[in-house]
């Protein structure tokens, strides 16, 4: 019996998930020190842990490799609301 959370494709999963949440936080201009203070690291935990299960990885690609239209996260994601709030904290 495995541990389907440790198989090999769920790991490359998460990997490459979190990989694209901090090129997000990277174009969307947010602290990532700021992101990960949020509620006591709580909230940058909820955002990884959504970031993770999004079904929207195809869309968030193209997103990034688009030009920027308009500053901030693109609508789609589900951690949009965080990205906001985090980008109005100062460091």
């Amino acid at each position: 019996m495995t541990d389907f959370c440790l198989s090999r494709p769920m790991l490359d999963r998460v990997f490459r998930q979190a990989e694209l949440m901090d090129r997000v936080i990277e174009r969307v201009g947010v602290n990532p020190a700021v992101a990960a203070r949020v509620d006591r690291g709580a909230a940058f935990y909820e955002a990884r842990t959504k970031c993770i299960s999004c079904r929207l990885e195809q869309e968030c690609r193209k997103w990034l490799a688009r030009p920027m239209q308009r500053p901030g996260p693109a609508d789609f994601c589900p951690n949009a609301e965080f990205l906001r709030y985090c980008g109005k904290k100062k460091g």
